[in-house]
């Protein structure tokens, strides 16, 4: 889906700030809020990845950029954990203020009135799937990336859409996140190293000679 989290590729964010030795947690409610994903897969209310990437996707745009990290996460989470029926936004808004929390401060949350249902337990521990068909790519052929958008999520960038690069590898078959994050099934697809020469994502002002390796999904590419 198009929104504030898909910034990859996009100018005027400044340099990425590098922080040696950067700890796992920066303060002990980032490392409580880790707890609480866990803890919302064991009551139900997350499935897979794919469906917790989702919900950050869908919080409030402005707490996205300004929330954190881990802000974020307790956002996904907030969000997931109202949509599976765990906790209702009135108990979360007052145990915010029984915790002396500000009631008129953003709220990251933003679940949806008819959410995707995910029923269903991952088929391994790991991503990898096996598929009858061949792939459609070998290493070598010109593809081209969907040029338009969905409502759901998705692992194409927006910035890598609607262009022609050169398939470098060929991984297999793994769960569709398009369809596992909405519970329709994994779906197996094969994924595709492709690169992309970065004047062809992003004109004549890219970096001389620079080269973009993108690992994406057969379903969004075309033969070039």
């Amino acid at each position: 889906m198009d929104g504030i989290h898909d910034m990859g590729g996009r100018q005027g964010f400044g340099p990425v700030t590098v922080e040696p030795d950067e700890p796992a947690f920066h303060a002990r409610w980032e490392a409580r809020v880790f707890a609480m994903l866990r803890a919302a897969g064991a009551a139900g209310a997350l499935s897979n990845s794919d469906q917790f990437r989702h919900a950050i996707e869908r919080i409030d745009p402005v707490a996205y950029l300004t929330h954190g990290y881990y802000g974020r996460w307790l956002g996904g989470v907030e969000t997931l954990l109202v949509e599976a029926g765990v906790v209702t936004r009135a108990e979360l808004d007052a145990r915010v203020v029984a915790r002396g929390g500000d009631p008129t401060a953003r709220v990251a949350a933003r679940p949806s009135v008819a959410p995707d249902r995910v029923d269903y337990a991952p088929a391994a521990t790991h991503a990898g799937r096996v598929v009858a068909h061949a792939p459609r790519f070998a290493v070598g052929a010109r593809v081209l990336t969907l040029a338009h958008g969905v409502g759901g999520h998705t692992r194409l960038p927006a910035y890598a859409r609607g262009r022609t690069g050169a398939v470098t590898a060929v991984h297999g078959a793994w769960v569709f996140p398009d369809s596992n994050a909405h519970g329709r099934g994994e779906a197996p697809q094969y994924l595709y190293t492709v690169v992309f020469d970065g004047r062809a994502l992003w004109g004549a002002e890219a970096e001389p000679a620079t080269r973009i390796h993108l690992d994406l999904f057969e379903p969004y590419l075309e033969a070039a």
